[in-house]
Protein backbone atom coordinates (compact mmCIF):
# COMPACT_ATOMS: atom_id res chain seq x y z
CA UNK A 1 0.00 0.00 0.00
CA UNK A 2 1.43 3.59 -1.05
CA UNK A 3 1.00 5.79 1.94
CA UNK A 4 1.51 9.69 1.77
CA UNK A 5 1.65 10.96 4.98
CA UNK A 6 1.62 15.18 5.56
CA UNK A 7 3.57 16.60 8.23
CA UNK A 8 6.94 14.98 9.23
CA UNK A 9 6.91 16.03 12.95
CA UNK A 10 6.91 13.53 15.68
CA UNK A 11 3.56 12.24 15.02
CA UNK A 12 4.62 11.65 10.95
CA UNK A 13 7.90 10.75 11.86
CA UNK A 14 7.00 7.93 14.29
CA UNK A 15 4.06 6.97 12.18
CA UNK A 16 6.11 6.71 9.03
CA UNK A 17 8.67 4.08 10.99
CA UNK A 18 5.51 2.11 11.67
CA UNK A 19 4.01 1.83 8.51
CA UNK A 20 7.52 1.26 6.78
CA UNK A 21 8.26 -1.75 9.51
CA UNK A 22 4.97 -2.86 7.98
CA UNK A 23 6.22 -3.26 4.44
CA UNK A 24 4.16 -0.49 3.15
CA UNK A 25 5.14 2.03 0.88
CA UNK A 26 5.38 5.58 2.26
CA UNK A 27 6.32 9.35 1.55
CA UNK A 28 6.60 12.02 4.04
CA UNK A 29 6.13 15.82 3.07
CA UNK A 30 7.50 18.36 5.84
CA UNK A 31 7.78 22.04 5.28
CA UNK A 32 10.10 23.03 7.64
CA UNK A 33 13.93 22.55 6.33
CA UNK A 34 15.65 21.34 9.42
CA UNK A 35 12.77 18.76 10.65
CA UNK A 36 13.15 17.34 7.17
CA UNK A 37 16.44 17.48 7.66
CA UNK A 38 16.54 15.75 11.10
CA UNK A 39 13.82 13.25 9.65
CA UNK A 40 15.66 12.26 6.94
CA UNK A 41 18.87 11.19 9.14
CA UNK A 42 16.17 7.96 10.19
CA UNK A 43 14.22 7.84 6.98
CA UNK A 44 16.79 8.55 4.12
CA UNK A 45 14.57 9.67 0.80
CA UNK A 46 11.16 8.80 2.37
CA UNK A 47 11.00 12.17 3.68
CA UNK A 48 10.48 15.08 1.11
CA UNK A 49 10.65 18.80 2.12
CA UNK A 50 7.22 20.30 1.04
CA UNK A 51 3.70 21.56 1.29
CA UNK A 52 1.30 19.29 1.38
CA UNK A 53 -1.64 21.48 1.49
CA UNK A 54 -0.01 22.81 -2.74
CA UNK A 55 -1.59 20.35 -5.34
CA UNK A 56 1.75 20.57 -7.47
CA UNK A 57 3.59 18.90 -4.74
CA UNK A 58 1.49 16.14 -3.87
CA UNK A 59 1.28 15.85 -7.70
CA UNK A 60 4.87 15.32 -7.54
CA UNK A 61 4.97 12.10 -5.02
CA UNK A 62 2.49 10.08 -6.77
CA UNK A 63 -0.26 11.13 -4.75
CA UNK A 64 -2.56 10.12 -8.02
CA UNK A 65 -1.37 6.50 -7.22
CA UNK A 66 -1.39 6.88 -3.07
CA UNK A 67 -3.89 4.48 -1.26
CA UNK A 68 -4.03 6.54 1.37
CA UNK A 69 -2.61 10.15 2.55
CA UNK A 70 -2.50 10.93 6.62
CA UNK A 71 -2.31 14.60 7.51
CA UNK A 72 -0.90 14.94 10.85
CA UNK A 73 0.79 18.13 10.90
CA UNK A 74 0.32 20.70 14.01
CA UNK A 75 -2.52 22.53 11.99
CA UNK A 76 -6.34 21.40 11.59
CA UNK A 77 -6.89 23.54 8.84
CA UNK A 78 -3.56 22.08 6.93
CA UNK A 79 -4.84 18.98 7.76
CA UNK A 80 -8.11 19.75 6.14
CA UNK A 81 -6.70 21.07 2.87
CA UNK A 82 -4.21 18.18 2.43
CA UNK A 83 -6.97 15.64 2.89
CA UNK A 84 -9.50 17.72 0.67
CA UNK A 85 -6.98 18.48 -2.27
CA UNK A 86 -5.99 14.43 -2.34
CA UNK A 87 -9.39 13.11 -2.00
CA UNK A 88 -10.97 15.58 -4.77
CA UNK A 89 -7.83 16.15 -6.68
CA UNK A 90 -6.22 12.85 -7.10
CA UNK A 91 -9.34 10.78 -6.08
CA UNK A 92 -7.25 9.19 -3.23
CA UNK A 93 -9.54 6.48 -2.02
CA UNK A 94 -8.81 6.87 1.84
CA UNK A 95 -7.81 10.26 3.87
CA UNK A 96 -7.17 10.61 7.73
CA UNK A 97 -6.92 13.73 9.83
CA UNK A 98 -5.83 14.72 12.94
CA UNK A 99 -7.48 16.94 14.22
CA UNK A 100 -6.47 19.10 17.96
CA UNK A 101 -9.68 20.75 18.30
CA UNK A 102 -12.41 18.10 18.69
CA UNK A 103 -14.91 20.58 17.74
CA UNK A 104 -13.58 20.55 13.78
CA UNK A 105 -14.79 17.12 13.59
CA UNK A 106 -18.55 17.29 12.86
CA UNK A 107 -16.79 19.74 10.14
CA UNK A 108 -13.98 17.47 8.68
CA UNK A 109 -17.02 14.78 8.45
CA UNK A 110 -19.28 17.13 6.59
CA UNK A 111 -16.61 18.01 4.23
CA UNK A 112 -15.89 14.19 2.99
CA UNK A 113 -12.67 13.55 5.10
CA UNK A 114 -12.93 9.94 6.04
CA UNK A 115 -11.43 9.87 9.55
CA UNK A 116 -9.83 11.99 11.87
CA UNK A 117 -7.96 11.29 15.38
CA UNK A 118 -8.00 13.36 18.13
CA UNK A 119 -5.14 13.05 20.68
CA UNK A 120 -7.58 15.47 23.29
CA UNK A 121 -10.61 12.96 22.77
CA UNK A 122 -8.42 9.69 23.04
CA UNK A 123 -7.16 11.01 26.28
CA UNK A 124 -10.26 11.97 27.57
CA UNK A 125 -11.64 8.35 26.49
CA UNK A 126 -9.09 7.04 28.34
CA UNK A 127 -9.17 9.01 31.50
CA UNK A 128 -13.22 8.21 31.09
CA UNK A 129 -12.53 4.70 30.85
CA UNK A 130 -10.56 4.53 34.58
CA UNK A 131 -13.85 6.53 36.62
CA UNK A 132 -15.56 4.09 38.06
CA UNK A 133 -18.80 6.80 38.50
CA UNK A 134 -18.36 7.39 34.16
CA UNK A 135 -20.99 4.91 32.36
CA UNK A 136 -20.86 6.21 28.67
CA UNK A 137 -17.27 5.56 26.89
CA UNK A 138 -16.67 6.49 23.10
CA UNK A 139 -15.07 3.96 21.02
CA UNK A 140 -15.44 3.96 17.96
CA UNK A 141 -16.68 6.36 14.84
CA UNK A 142 -18.30 4.71 11.72
CA UNK A 143 -19.52 5.37 8.28
CA UNK A 144 -18.20 8.69 8.03
CA UNK A 145 -19.16 9.66 11.75
CA UNK A 146 -22.81 8.18 10.77
CA UNK A 147 -22.68 5.85 13.32
CA UNK A 148 -21.15 5.71 16.56
CA UNK A 149 -19.79 1.99 18.70
CA UNK A 150 -20.07 2.98 22.66
CA UNK A 151 -19.50 1.11 25.79
CA UNK A 152 -22.01 1.23 28.33
CA UNK A 153 -21.51 0.48 31.73
CA UNK A 154 -23.88 -0.80 34.65
CA UNK A 155 -23.74 1.19 37.39
CA UNK A 156 -24.76 0.33 41.04
CA UNK A 157 -27.78 1.41 41.39
CA UNK A 158 -29.14 1.15 38.33
CA UNK A 159 -32.60 0.69 37.57
CA UNK A 160 -32.27 -1.48 34.89
CA UNK A 161 -30.44 -3.99 36.68
CA UNK A 162 -32.01 -7.69 36.79
CA UNK A 163 -34.23 -6.56 33.70
CA UNK A 164 -34.25 -8.54 30.36
CA UNK A 165 -32.47 -6.37 27.18
CA UNK A 166 -35.82 -7.25 25.08
CA UNK A 167 -37.92 -4.95 27.36
CA UNK A 168 -35.70 -1.51 26.92
CA UNK A 169 -36.81 1.07 24.40
CA UNK A 170 -33.73 1.40 22.40
CA UNK A 171 -33.26 4.55 20.05
CA UNK A 172 -34.21 3.58 16.57
CA UNK A 173 -31.25 1.66 14.74
CA UNK A 174 -29.27 1.01 18.06
CA UNK A 175 -27.97 -2.49 18.21
CA UNK A 176 -26.33 -4.29 21.38
CA UNK A 177 -24.00 -6.40 20.14
CA UNK A 178 -22.29 -7.50 23.08
CA UNK A 179 -22.32 -7.97 26.88
CA UNK A 180 -19.32 -8.43 28.98
CA UNK A 181 -20.42 -9.44 32.44
CA UNK A 182 -18.05 -8.74 36.05
CA UNK A 183 -17.28 -12.47 36.46
CA UNK A 184 -18.49 -14.21 33.25
CA UNK A 185 -17.16 -14.76 29.29
CA UNK A 186 -18.48 -12.44 27.02
CA UNK A 187 -21.69 -13.17 25.08
CA UNK A 188 -23.64 -11.97 22.24
CA UNK A 189 -26.79 -10.99 23.78
CA UNK A 190 -30.92 -12.01 23.27
CA UNK A 191 -33.77 -10.59 24.38
CA UNK A 192 -34.20 -12.65 27.27
CA UNK A 193 -30.47 -11.69 28.50
CA UNK A 194 -30.78 -10.06 32.21
CA UNK A 195 -28.86 -7.03 32.69
CA UNK A 196 -26.48 -7.19 35.74
CA UNK A 197 -24.54 -4.51 37.69
CA UNK A 198 -21.16 -4.15 36.29
CA UNK A 199 -21.47 -5.18 33.00
CA UNK A 200 -20.55 -3.83 30.08
CA UNK A 201 -22.61 -3.06 27.04
CA UNK A 202 -20.90 -2.72 23.64
CA UNK A 203 -23.63 -1.40 21.02
CA UNK A 204 -24.01 0.58 18.11
CA UNK A 205 -26.32 3.68 17.82
CA UNK A 206 -26.94 6.77 15.39
CA UNK A 207 -24.30 9.84 16.06
CA UNK A 208 -26.21 11.58 18.24
CA UNK A 209 -28.13 8.99 19.85
CA UNK A 210 -25.28 7.96 22.60
CA UNK A 211 -27.10 9.71 25.37
CA UNK A 212 -30.21 8.34 24.61
CA UNK A 213 -29.13 4.64 24.35
CA UNK A 214 -27.27 5.23 27.60
CA UNK A 215 -30.53 6.44 29.82
CA UNK A 216 -32.28 3.60 27.82
CA UNK A 217 -30.12 0.66 29.72
CA UNK A 218 -29.00 3.00 32.77
CA UNK A 219 -31.99 4.21 33.74
CA UNK A 220 -29.86 7.30 34.63
CA UNK A 221 -31.01 10.55 33.28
Amino acid sequence: MYIVVVGGGEVGYYLARVLLSDGHEVLVLEKDRRRTEFAAEELGEVIVRGDGCEARTLEEVGTGRADMLIAVTGDDEDNLVACQVAKHKFNVPRTIARIKNPRHRLLFEKLGIDATVSSTELILAHIERELPSHCLIPLLKLRGGELAMIEVKILPGSRTVGRRLGDFRLPEKSLISLIIGKDKDPQIPSPDTILEEGDQIVALTRSGDEDALRVALTGLG
